[in-house]
């Protein structure tokens, strides 16, 4: 322990003198996320697994245009996480996945958008330790758009409700800000970092929650009008920590020798948290991560190509089911 915690304090040295060279991140919360300029190709180690991604969705840049004077119903969309292995039981606990439905009036096509992961939950909230000690990080996520709105799936264990009636015009103009959103909001990020629950935020999550809150807030800026008297509320995984340390990007930290103590802080952390490990070795792991995250109180967080200190807090983490106004 007394190791553990002399290589912490030389983290947080580390990380005071990187603070100083990165003063604006460290003094403007909540950090922005970053879009980039392009989505480029996943990397080839990173698989699916269970589920491929959007096996029935469209090609990109094949949206159909309608005539600006058509008629769409806009719907909210509900379900639980994994419902096609677990039913209705994470509904229980309010862990939700978020999407959106149209309905063309004039024609009667029915459209699903949909914001997840393309290779699947852990591997967008942790890493991949290589045999050579780097991390390789599956964290892209992206736009599922699919012809047809299963309705049972959306009803049976969750919501379909109607929220808003758009014109030809406003879907053609979403479609395209979708295109956009999809080639530049290209990272998963798991965790909302509050300082404490309903508290200051450090980092928002970017996940099919959040992309549902902007595609209607973009809707909205298109002149939808919405029903308020429908109330909505979204999943958030939160983790609770101190003002957070900007620690350096990924590159930096595991490229440069003199950032060599830190790089390997950063794997063994990681290392609790590898997929493939034998029922013995996993229950080690969740007692050293909980040594590491309550006791010791850090976390290493990821976000925007960069690694930062999380200075734990009680309560720690917390799942919670947020009301959030429609636009």
């Amino acid at each position: 322990m007394t190791v553990k915690m002399a290589a912490m304090q030389a983290s947080l040295v580390v990380a005071s003198a990187m603070c100083f060279f990165y003063l604006v991140s460290c003094v403007s919360w909540p950090v922005p996320y970053e879009r980039q300029s392009f989505r480029p190709k996943a990397n080839p180690y990173c698989q699916a697994g269970v589920i491929p991604f959007c096996p029935t969705g469209r090609l990109p840049n094949t949206m159909p245009t309608f005539d600006p004077s058509d008629t769409f119903y806009v719907y909210a969309m509900k379900a639980p996480v994994w419902e096609f292995k677990f039913g209705d039981l994470l509904a229980k606990f309010h862990i939700m996945h978020d999407a959106i439905g149209f309905h063309h009036v004039q024609s009667g096509l029915n459209l699903t958008m949909e914001w997840y992961e393309l290779f699947q939950l852990f591997n967008c909230t942790f890493p991949h330790e290589l045999a050579n000690e780097t991390l390789v990080w599956c964290n892209q996520g992206a736009a599922c758009i699919y012809d047809g709105i299963d309705e049972k799936h959306w009803q049976q264990n969750g919501t379909l409700v109607k929220v808003a009636e758009i014109t030809g015009d406003m879907f053609n103009k979403f479609a395209n800000w979708t295109e956009w959103d999809n080639n530049t909001g290209i990272v998963y990020e798991t965790w909302t970092v509050r300082n404490e629950p309903d508290g200051p935020l450090w980092f928002d999550s970017w996940e099919c929650a959040t992309w549902v809150l902007r595609a209607f807030e973009t809707l909205g800026s298109l002149g939808a009008k919405f029903n308020h008297s429908v109330h909505l509320n979204y999943t958030r995984m939160n983790l609770y920590s101190k003002e957070p340390l900007y620690l350096g990007n990924a590159s930096t930290i595991f490229g440069d020798p003199q950032y060599k103590q830190l790089a390997e802080e950063i794997l063994n952390f990681y290392r609790l948290f590898q997929s493939h490990q034998t029922l013995p070795n996993l229950l080690v792991s969740l007692i050293e991560a909980f040594t590491e995250i309550v006791i010791e109180g850090k976390f290493y967080l990821y976000y925007n190509d960069a690694y930062w200190l999380l200075p734990m807090a009680e309560p720690y983490f917390g799942l919670t089911y947020e009301e959030t106004p429609l636009p």
